[in-house]
């Protein structure tokens, strides 16, 4: 099995170095993902400057291609010409990996998220993906190996069965504090679509400029509905949710046609 891996936070994310080492025996991965943190950049992509590519080697057993550009770039760039250039003309991976994101992407933040923006340009593209997000929060600190433990074990899940070209999924590690944290159960869930309660503090620069402050941790709902991904994250569980890039509301469909007749 031949894999891409890419990720939102930077080629050098304790995340992504974690799953990259938990990947060994899966398959060839080729990494190749932000220069920088690109968190929250959603799938936003470059197109009136230059993405600058380099080759690095990140430590003694991984290598990749940092770009400088979003997460949806650096899968475009990977698929559209660097994949061909290292692997031979007619090639592709079997599968994208995006992540492992230092952060959970559950509920609304699925829409903001750079690891699944990668994910989902993939799907989009032919490739089937599968965006892995690591619950984080105070406390101890977190174990990013063992939670690539535990991603690894239910990547082996998703991909008994071959992925459909344009499939794409969206996977939450809980919380993994130990060291020898047990695996969880895994459960196939829907988005929670309540609106996050994140808020602003409004504070006043040395020069008198207004300007806004975020707060929030980003895993605060209005609400959180009973058999969603936020409260199979919580119970603890890996959340597992087949994502779709047709936006269109096919149930409304004719209603408009209707309306518009």
């Amino acid at each position: 099995m031949k894999i891409l891996l890419t990720n939102d936070d930077g080629i050098h994310a304790p995340g992504i170095v974690a799953l990259h080492a938990a990947l060994e025996g899966l398959g060839e991965v080729t990494t190749v993902a932000p220069a920088t943190v690109q968190s929250a950049a959603g799938h936003g992509i470059t197109f009136h400057q230059p993405l600058m590519c380099r080759h690095l080697r990140v430590n003694s057993t991984m290598e990749g291609w940092a770009v400088d550009g979003r997460p949806a770039d650096c899968t475009k760039v990977a698929l559209r010409s660097l994949w061909e250039e290292l692997h031979g003309e007619g090639t592709r991976p079997d599968v994208t990996i995006s992540g492992m994101n230092v952060g959970a992407n559950v509920g609304i933040n699925v829409i903001y998220s750079g690891t699944v923006a990668a994910a989902v340009e993939s799907a989009f593209l032919g490739v089937p993906a599968i965006a892995v997000s690591l619950h984080i929060g105070e406390g101890p600190k977190t174990r990013f190996d063992r939670g690539a433990w535990i991603a690894r074990q239910a990547i082996d899940r998703v991909l008994e069965r071959p992925l459909e070209p344009h499939a794409v999924i969206n996977m939450n590690i809980p919380r993994t504090e130990s060291d020898d944290a047990p695996m969880p159960p895994i459960r196939v869930v829907p988005m929670n679509t309540a609106p996050g309660v994140d808020t602003y503090e409004k504070r006043t620069s040395p020069s008198g400029q207004i300007y806004y402050w975020p707060k929030g941790n980003g895993m605060e709902f209005a609400h959180t509905a009973e058999g969603t991904d936020v409260e199979a994250l919580w119970d603890p569980a890996v959340t597992v949710m087949p994502l779709s890039f047709d936006l269109t509301d096919h149930a409304r469909m004719q209603d408009w046609r209707e309306r518009l007749a």
